[in-house]
């Protein structure tokens, strides 16, 4: 995550530096003037990124589910659609 000093630097930091993070660390980092000036406010953001994410459904399979249950590509058309009948037209 970015974290702005209070000299308006932009460091990255991971949560566990920044849960660990104390008033001398950021002195410090201010002292060296650490860090860059980053003029976009949504920089690393999911904003800036034109990706989309997939999402996957797998709720349609659940734990106690028999093979049989689920659609396989053996079953031929022919068991699974009755054409036998005469067609309505």
């Amino acid at each position: 995550m970015y974290y702005q000093l209070p000299n308006g630097k932009t460091v990255y930091l991971t949560i566990e530096e920044y849960l660990d993070l104390t008033d001398a660390d950021i002195q410090y980092m201010m002292s060296l003037d650490y860090g860059e000036s980053i003029l976009n406010p949504f920089k690393g953001s999911a904003v800036d990124t034109n990706e989309k994410q997939r999402l996957y459904d797998f709720e349609y399979l659940s734990e106690g589910d028999d093979e049989k249950d689920i659609p396989s590509d053996d079953i031929s058309f022919d068991d699974i659609i009755d054409l036998s009948g005469p067609l309505d037209t």
